[in-house]
């Protein structure tokens, strides 16, 4: 990691954090970059902090040692924020940010202001992981850390799917595969291999969703009242807006949830296709993402922000032509 081995000289104590609901490509960098600093820096002591992880990135060696409280004031040397666009989006791990001694920030979200001390911001990677990957020395990184790694660049990318997968991205994913770790299985274990609870969920969700703006948007919202009825957290949600992407036909997907956690907060998620910034759409909300995939929370009447978010993503639809 030769741009930032500057940091690393004589710091102590590093702490790793994410955004707020870490995805795999949050979770991954975090872990890789934790496992690498474990094998390659032994001196230092380095902590992840994150709010709680999805059952399905438990794959991930090591993701039992996150911590999930931010009630200590410890002070680290070093903070390193991965995958964060903003300050905003580090949650509780914010107050590490503002009395660490040193901060740098890793990141591929072309919205990122570089609120750090030192940035690397690379808007072209797929992924946070991709560009992690890309600074580690490659003979020094662990199976482990490959798996983390490799976990995030195939969440980013949808399995090397979406548009922002390039002939780079390809490159890290093999030199990762190349350490042994069983890429096929992993896959199946992120996207594909689901609890018996998540299948009858996702067929709710399939059952209750609906088509809008002309046949253009498919829309599934699930209340409260319907979460608690399934035995549903916000984990036992993946995969349900990458499912409702696929339909035929659609250019945008959008799945919004009530906050298992905060009275009258939804979570949205949202996927497009070809042609609409849904990235452009959280940014009004406060959230963020990718053109293609991009999300935000609310709090207020599922309405009231529903039918705002569909304003706006009617206003691209219209100035589109579907194919």
């Amino acid at each position: 990691m030769n741009n930032i081995l500057s940091c690393l000289e004589g710091v102590r104590t590093v702490i790793i954090a994410g955004h707020t609901r870490p995805d795999g490509d949050c979770v991954g960098a975090c872990m890789g970059l934790w496992h690498y600093l474990r094998d390659n820096y032994p001196e230092i002591e380095a902590d992840v902090r994150l709010e709680p992880v999805p059952e399905s990135y438990k794959v991930i060696a090591g993701v039992e040692q996150i911590i999930g409280s931010y009630e200590d004031d410890k002070v680290y040397d070093l903070f390193i924020a991965l995958d964060a666009s903003d300050k905003g989006r580090l949650a509780g791990a914010q107050k590490y940010f503002d009395t660490a001694k040193h901060r740098i920030c890793i990141d591929h979200h072309i919205s990122n202001p570089g609120y750090a001390d030192e940035n690397m911001i690379v808007s072209d990677a797929s992924s946070t992981c991709e560009v992690l990957t890309g600074l580690m020395a490659m003979e020094a990184i662990s199976y482990d850390a490959a798996v983390a790694l490799y976990i995030g660049i195939i969440c980013d990318t949808g399995v090397f799917k979406y548009s922002n997968t390039s002939r780079h991205t390809m490159d890290m994913a093999g030199c990762l595969m190349e350490k042994g770790i069983p890429y096929s299985d992993l896959i199946d274990d992120v996207f594909y291999r689901k609890s018996y609870k998540q299948n009858k969920i996702l067929g709710y969700a399939l059952q209750k969703c609906r088509l809008v703006l002309d046949n253009r948007m498919i829309v599934c919202v699930l209340e409260r009242p319907e979460l608690d009825r399934l035995g549903a957290g916000h984990g036992d949600l993946e995969g349900i807006i990458d499912q409702l992407r696929l339909t035929r036909d659609i250019e945008v997907a959008l799945l919004a949830s009530a906050s298992d956690t905060e009275a009258n907060t939804y979570k949205f998620s949202m996927r497009s296709n070809h042609f609409v910034d849904v990235a452009a759409v959280a940014g009004k909300f406060g959230g963020g993402g990718h053109v293609r995939a991009a999300g935000f929370s609310a709090v207020g009447d599922i309405n009231e922000i529903y039918h705002t978010a569909e304003a706006l993503i009617k206003e691209q639809l219209d100035t589109c032509t579907m194919e």
